[in-house]
């Protein structure tokens, strides 16, 4: 069973305050108000992982307290000068907090809201060094959701060919594809709605109707079980069942690569 909170992650920088002040009872009325220090890459609107409890702070070089500190994996601690930092700098700082998969998720949400390249971000970032070059060419821009990134991150560590965005006819666009392997990964707990889980289902029955293998993974399979995700996708292409072995899975395949094309969901020589 999964233990972590949905989003009750958080990561805050901070100039000259109080633990009181920074305590998640106080971050509504402050963010709001922008002279408080808030959380850092939630309160600019990404995509946070769950399972980090606590506030992790950035002080000003001459300032100490309880709170524990988040520090760049190389280089200087920048001087806070700002309540909220911006983000490259709370993605430099944050480094250190979140496990790789992790962090590359953040910067899919901040890539894909903002259309930057990877080479504009290490360079907004300052020094990096080449772990977090590393991590940076592991970005993707198309991602749509946190859960989507971590396991496409995940599933290609292990050796999967995994692409991303793939269009299918008369579905759309889906999350992952494997073959003709589906993965669809749901953002949030909960639809928001009883049109958009009526709309996905109706998906995934088009999809299968017409040769597809569809899989709908959770935000709870994904972020808390994913030992179990990865043996249900062994158990598939174990057998070769994800494989475009006739005429029609390989034409099928083929159409949705060309359709990518067509919309420009493919990787581009330009996305550095």
């Amino acid at each position: 069973m999964c233990t972590h909170a949905h989003n009750s992650w958080r990561w805050a920088t901070t100039t000259n305050r109080s633990a009181e002040q920074c305590s998640p009872a106080s971050w509504s009325d402050s963010a709001s108000a922008g002279t408080h220090p808030a959380v850092a890459l939630q309160f600019h609107g990404l995509w946070v992982p769950p399972g980090h409890p606590g506030l992790h702070l950035r002080r000003t070089p001459h300032l100490t307290g309880k709170l524990p500190e988040c520090r760049p994996l190389v280089g200087r601690l920048r001087t806070a000068n700002e309540a909220v930092d911006p983000i490259p700098v709370a993605l430099n700082h944050a480094t250190r907090c979140l496990d790789s998969d992790e962090w590359i998720a953040v910067c899919d949400s901040y890539r894909n809201r903002t259309g930057v390249g990877r080479g504009d971000l290490a360079a907004d970032m300052g020094v990096t060094g080449a772990k977090v070059i590393g991590m940076l060419e592991k970005t993707d821009r198309r991602s749509q959701s946190g859960t989507e990134s971590i396991a496409r991150v995940r599933l290609r560590a292990v050796g999967y060919d995994v692409v991303v965005q793939p269009a299918v006819e008369g579905v759309g666009h889906t999350d992952l594809r494997i073959g003709k392997l589906l993965l669809e990964c749901d953002s949030v707990r909960h639809h928001s709605s009883k049109e958009d889980y009526e709309r996905d289902h109706h998906r995934d029955r088009r999809a299968l109707v017409d040769g597809w293998i569809v899989m709908r993974l959770t935000y709870d399979d994904i972020l808390c079980d994913w030992d179990g995700v990865l043996a249900d996708i062994r158990a598939i292409t174990r057998a070769d069942r994800h494989r475009a072995r006739g005429v029609k899975d390989r034409a099928m395949v083929q159409r949705s690569v060309d359709l990518s094309l067509l919309g420009g969901t493919v990787p581009s020589d330009f996305d550095t």
